[in-house]
């Protein structure tokens, strides 16, 4: 896939780095918005890295009836769109029903769809009909292999703008792991594959109600990732995850982003040019 052709915004298309998808879990209010993305922006400018902004709009699947869902649909999308707007970034949030995907295909660029819904064809259907880039992610439940269904739909409903998105397998209750021989098998069906660092790194079940987390393992992750040659990363970060309403248990300290992104600029460097 080209890129910059499904994504006018994007900026370094051609610098042959990784592409980012990062920012909060939620979007929590526009100065938080802004702020984050311009921080990652600047970065990844200095870097020369490809970067999508990330915010969800409404958290949909949550373990608890009082966990925090969102600011109200139109005002964070609003939002987005003002970060895409006014930063000159593509943006990209998650969507959960078939009528969200025309609703959510007006503000942003990228529709995401959720690991748990990456097998209802109606809602891939949708999500293909608004001609935006289309990244699913692989459900917890499913192999690699498998993914080659749930990128066919997309396709199939005429939209070859297919993203899939690794994010870790159900490993008993309260785990993930990541196989990393998913990440060419999924690339050998033709899209970009992209690697969750956080959501891999999950706790879930906790008896809490509330997801757990591994942070401290986010680097080990992503520098597997670029190893093994993936396309993209995904990345949630926050300036002050212990107060962020939603996943903060496994977001990145926004502080701690633009060092990891070096190290793996380097890596990325190494494997092309050996």
């Amino acid at each position: 896939m080209d890129l910059k052709a499904s994504l006018p915004r994007l900026k370094h298309a051609a610098s042959g780095n990784f592409f980012l998808i990062a920012g909060p879990c939620a979007i929590e209010g526009e100065q938080m918005a802004f702020d984050i993305a311009g921080e990652v922006r600047e970065i990844c400018d200095r870097l020369a890295i490809p970067y999508i902004f990330k915010g969800s709009y409404r958290k949909a699947n949550r373990s608890k009836r009082d966990s925090f869902t969102g600011i109200g649909d139109e005002k964070a999308l609003g939002i987005l769109k003002a970060v895409g707007e006014k930063m000159d970034l593509p943006v990209t949030t998650d969507i959960h029903s078939d009528p969200e995907a025309a609703l959510a295909a007006g503000y942003v660029d990228v529709l995401q769809i959720p690991a748990f819904l990456c097998r209802q064809s109606s809602l891939l259907e949708a999500a293909a009909r608004t001609g935006k880039v289309v990244n699913i992610k692989k459900g917890q439940f499913l192999s690699a292999e498998a993914m080659q269904f749930a990128r066919d739909k997309v396709i199939e409903a005429g939209n070859p703008n297919v993203w899939l998105t690794e994010r870790g397998t159900t490993f008993g209750y309260q785990d993930l792991i990541v196989d990393f021989r998913g990440l060419p098998v999924m690339q050998s069906f033709g899209s970009p594959v992209v690697l969750d660092c956080t959501h891999s790194l999950q706790q879930p079940n906790q008896s809490s109600g509330v997801t757990g987390g591994r942070p401290a393992l986010i680097e080990t992750i992503a520098r597997a990732g670029i190893a093994v040659g993936v396309d993209g990363l995904f990345i949630e970060t926050h300036p002050k995850p212990s107060e962020a309403k939603s996943d903060g248990a496994n977001m990145l300290p926004l502080d701690k982003l633009e060092g990891l992104l070096e190290r793996l600029v380097r890596i990325r460097a190494a494997i092309r040019n050996p």
